[in-house]
């Protein structure tokens, strides 16, 4: 059996991964930041054996601060992962590399192919994006993964503060000019795991949950599914929550690719959803 090997393990992907892949009976480990500093190679290559897929999900994703301390973002998104890539390289291990949306401009008007060009327009975003090419110019076998959206909804992601908010407020102002490509953890999860047992070729591919939605439709979808009154969302635009770190408007990715490597679509955001919910304890309290 394969051994696997988690990064990130303490990030909702990482605690996905893990509770899926010991769900499935894999072999697999995880290490998150305080166990394992990817950027020390003796540390890293200390884990990293012949045969053992790494899955990296650990990432600096503090999309906001990055914009003050783009170096933090730089040693986790691009050092951690190339040092992560020389040793996959070096003990002829496998990589799997998880990226982001945030690498696009956020300006296209169709989903984003992996090929498509590039521009992201935050701090965040650039690191990322020297992180799949410190990655691949490191390890050509590696597999870039970009992803969208993620949430489990537990804790303080998207999903989870909407189920928050539908018991606290009366109503919620949601934007609704900002589009991309909802996706549940454990999904992606999933597919990380089915791609960790597939032989395919290094390069980059795009997993998300299919279809495409608004924040505010995804906020109407969360108090729907709850029993409460979607009505209660309003829809807002984007200038009325200004950040440091501007937002993509379009970052609907393209599941084209993943298909055409015979991995298994994920299924559609709104069915996926639902399976999240029923997973949240109190979501309907």
């Amino acid at each position: 059996m394969t051994k696997i090997l988690v990064t990130g393990a303490g990030g909702q992907l990482g605690t996905a991964l893990l509770r899926r892949g010991e769900a499935l009976g894999c072999d697999i480990v995880g290490f998150g930041s305080g166990e394992l500093d990817i950027t020390d190679r003796a540390a890293v290559e200390a884990v990293v054996r012949p045969g053992t897929v790494l899955l990296n999900c650990a990432a600096y994703t503090a999309v906001d601060a990055a914009e003050t301390d783009e170096s933090a973002a730089t040693r986790v998104n691009v050092d951690g992962a190339r040092t992560l890539a020389e040793a996959t390289a070096r003990a002829g291990a496998r990589l799997v590399h998880v990226s982001t949306d945030y690498v696009f401009g956020g300006d296209a008007t169709v989903p984003y192919e992996p090929d498509a060009p590039t521009g992201p327009r935050t701090a965040y975003g650039r690191t990322k994006l020297a992180g799949e090419r410190a990655v691949l110019a490191a390890d050509p076998t590696a597999v870039v993964v970009r992803t969208a959206w993620v949430y489990t909804g537990v804790g303080s992601d998207f999903v989870a503060t909407m189920l928050r908010l539908q018991r606290e407020r009366e109503f919620v102002d949601v934007v609704s000019d900002q589009v991309g490509s909802p996706t549940f953890a454990g999904d992606l999860a999933a597919g990380l795991l089915e791609l960790a047992g597939r032989d395919v070729p290094g390069g980059v591919l795009h997993a998300t949950n299919a279809g495409e939605a608004s924040w505010f439709d995804l906020a109407r979808a969360v108090f729907g599914a709850v029993g409460a009154d979607p009505a209660r969302v309003r829809p807002c635009g984007t200038a009325d929550f200004p950040r440091p770190a501007p937002r993509p408007a379009y970052s609907v990715l393209s599941p084209a690719a993943w298909s055409a490597a015979g991995l298994t679509p994920l299924r559609p955001w709104r069915e996926a959803l639902g399976a999240a919910l029923a997973e949240v304890p109190a979501a309907c309290d």
